[in-house]
C-alpha cells in the first residue's frame, strides 16, 4: 500500500524492526481481469478495492469521532463523494482517449512493462 506521498513510494518494517522507505522503480503491478467476473465477484471485488483504498488514505491521529461527528447522520457526504469519483472516472475516461489518441498518431511511444523491463536485463 502506498501510505506516503509520491509515486512507487511507501514504507514497511524491517526484520530487525527498522522503519523503511522503500520507492519502486517500475509500477508492474499485477491487475484483475474483470471482463471474467461475474455480478457477485464484481461486486466483492469493488468492495474489496474500496476498504483498501480506504485503510490506504485512512490517516491516524484519531479524529475519525470528530469527523464524523461534523458529517453528521446526513447522506449528503455521501452523495458528493459519489458525484466526484463520477466527474473524476469520466475525466480518466476523456484522458486516456487522448493519450490512445496521441500514440496512435505518432504522437507519443506506448511501450508494455515487459518492453521497459528488458532495458535492465543484464
Amino acid at each position: 500500500m502506498q501510505v506516503a506521498t509520491g509515486p512507487f513510494l511507501g514504507w514497511a518494517t524491517g526484520p530487525m524492526g527498522r522503519t523503511l522507505y522503500i520507492r519502486q522503480l517500475r509500477d508492474m503491478k499485477i491487475s484483475a481481469e474483470l471482463e471474467t467476473f461475474d455480478s457477485q465477484a464484481f461486486r466483492e471485488y469493488a468492495a474489496l478495492c474500496g476498504w483498501a483504498l480506504a485503510q490506504t488514505h485512512a490517516k491516524p491521529g484519531g479524529h475519525a469521532p470528530e469527523v464524523s461527528g461534523y458529517l453528521g447522520n446526513s447522506d449528503r457526504m455521501a452523495q458528493v463523494l459519489v458525484r466526484y469519483g463520477r466527474g473524476y472516472a469520466d475525466q480518466v475516461e476523456k484522458d486516456y482517449e487522448q493519450f490512445r489518441a496521441a500514440c496512435r498518431g505518432g504522437r507519443l511511444e506506448a511501450r508494455t512493462d515487459a518492453g521497459m523491463a528488458a532495458e535492465f536485463v543484464p
